[in-house]
């Protein structure tokens, strides 16, 4: 069975909610999702200046040299050790950063 446009949006928006929830609580990586939440920023049916996703977006522009995700597996051990300290450095930043706008994407979004 197709789904409706509206439906993909809703299944998006329930996806976004479920990602910050997930970074909220800690059982997703807090880059990682704001990865996902940048990515996801034109399918959840926002204008695209919305703030809460914009946010993510420079997050993710900020980080996009590091090994994060999927490109992880990538690199070298010795290369991960390296970027270490400013991966943990980013979360930091990324959280004082994106805190409220991911909440208020788990206060929108969560059905």
């Amino acid at each position: 069975m197709k789904m409706s446009h509206e439906e993909y949006i809703e299944k998006q928006r329930k996806r976004a909610a479920e990602i910050a929830s997930g970074m909220l609580n800690g059982s997703i990586h807090y880059l990682e999702g704001a990865i996902e939440l940048s990515a996801l920023r034109f399918e959840v049916g926002v204008p695209e200046d919305d703030k809460d996703f914009l946010v993510f977006s420079g997050i993710a522009s900020e980080i996009d040299h590091l090994p994060i995700g999927a490109p992880k597996q990538y690199w070298s051990q010795e290369a991960l050790n390296r970027h270490e300290p400013e991966i943990q450095e980013s979360i930091k930043w990324a959280k004082e950063f994106s805190l409220s706008e991911c909440k208020s994407i788990v206060a929108r979004f969560n059905a």
